[in-house]
């Protein structure tokens, strides 16, 4: 029977039999393209893993979905003056929380101090809150020691317990802490540690001291004042409708993702350096694709060369190597995926403890000592038509040059 007239089926046959005909060579091939997306799908995983926690963490302990503050103030600086804080903080509060998208909203006291515990000292930034608002629910949920703060507690403080250890404190011990204050004076003055609390974010523990706010605006003498507004929002998607409903007073409205733009510009920055890392594991991929098929040619060339003399054209040659190599694309694909899903439910659910190199990473960036992976859909589906694409094209040249091979050339072959 002729061979002109073969069916893209009966081409994929004839491929699906040249594959088996060599299963060591085709399962290496599959292993290498499984593992090559696994690892591309299990490096997304913890990329996307790594940016949502740290604008999350960011967020819950940092910016909040909004802020509120004046137009004057400097959150590097930390400013004490009156004129840079917030007036009647309390009012204001009270006012943006009635807007139906906020979902809690809390004033907040920064100042810069020092903690002296015995001959050690250490720079720190006093955060003065409301022990009993949801903005401060991370703290409470992450108490790891002694007690939880009281609204009227005026002599206790809460510190990280990374800070503790490096300092030798425990629940009970006696701190010095010295703040600046609204005169320009620093002041200082004897705080009990009534508890240890640890969010899992290193340069967020190590360098933040927590006392009720009234205590903290009676300690700098700011006179009820505050450095911010902390907003959360029932949907965070919501931010930019309420910062714009928000704008017209005489402050300054900043949004998570304009508090957080050292984050999103380091995952912009650091997205060209991952697409390059793609490209390189993706195209040793398509190299042993190449040459696993560039074998299979120099093999089979006398049975190219009978196949042609039956009449199979060219292109029925080349098509039926692309098919070969799809072949193989295709499982080595979805077992790719299958591979790094499972992987990616492993760290989701274990995490990868980064440990110290949380604290040396960033000291803006809040990424935490343990980053859990996310799976990322759309990443995985385009990698994986990447993959295939690149595979495909891999492919041609092996499948030209079977195609090309003149049958009594082919057929002298030994």
């Amino acid at each position: 029977m002729g061979t002109g007239k073969l069916s893209l089926g009966k081409l994929w046959m004839i491929a699906y039999r040249d594959l088996r005909r060599n299963r060591r060579r085709s399962a290496l091939t599959l292993i290498a393209v499984a593992l090559g997306l696994a690892l591309l799908v299990v490096t997304v995983g913890l990329i996307e893993g790594a940016i949502s926690g740290a604008i999350e963490n960011s967020i819950r302990l940092q910016t909040g979905h909004i802020q509120i503050r004046e137009e004057s103030y400097d959150a590097d600086k930390l400013s004490m003056k009156w004129e840079d804080l917030l007036d009647d903080a309390a009012e204001l509060t009270a006012q943006v929380e009635t807007i139906p998208e906020v979902r809690v909203a809390s004033p907040i006291l920064w100042a810069n101090g020092i903690l002296l515990a015995g001959d050690e000292s250490v720079g720190v930034r006093l955060n003065g809150i409301d022990p009993l608002s949801e903005t401060s629910a991370p703290f409470q949920e992450s108490l790891v020691a002694g007690d939880y703060l009281a609204e009227d507690d005026r002599s206790g403080v809460l510190i990280g317990r990374r800070l503790a250890d490096s300092l030798g404190l425990n629940p009970g011990d006696q701190v010095s802490l010295l703040v600046n204050t609204s005169d320009g004076q620093p002041d200082e003055a004897i705080f009990t540690i009534r508890g240890l609390y640890n969010t899992g974010t290193p340069t967020y523990d190590e360098a933040t001291i927590l006392m009720p706010i009234s205590k903290a605006q009676a300690f700098t003498r700011t006179d009820g004042r505050a450095s911010l507004i902390f907003i959360l929002l029932h949907d965070q998607e919501q931010a930019d409708a309420v910062a714009a409903a928000l704008s017209g007073s005489q402050f300054e409205v900043l949004t998570w993702s304009e508090l957080n733009q050292m984050i999103l510009q380091a995952v912009e920055t650091s997205m060209g350096i991952m697409y390059l890392m793609y490209l390189i594991v993706l195209s040793v991929v398509a190299v042993v694709i190449a040459n696993t098929l560039l074998m299979s040619v120099f093999e089979r060339t006398r049975e190219m060369g009978i196949l042609a003399a039956l009449g199979m054209k060219g292109r029925q040659i080349l098509s039926m190597f692309v098919l070969e190599a799809g072949t193989l694309g295709l499982i080595g694909v979805l077992l790719g995926i299958l591979l790094g899903s499972v992987g990616v439910y492993y760290l989701a659910t274990q995490g990868w403890n980064i440990g110290d190199v949380a604290t040396v990473a960033s000291a803006e960036i809040a990424y935490g000592d343990t980053i859990y992976a996310r799976f990322a859909p759309q990443e995985t589906f385009n990698l994986s038509i990447a993959a295939m694409l690149i595979i495909l094209v891999a492919s041609l040249y092996p499948a030209w040059l079977a195609a090309r091979l003149e049958p009594i050339d082919a057929l002298r072959d030994q």
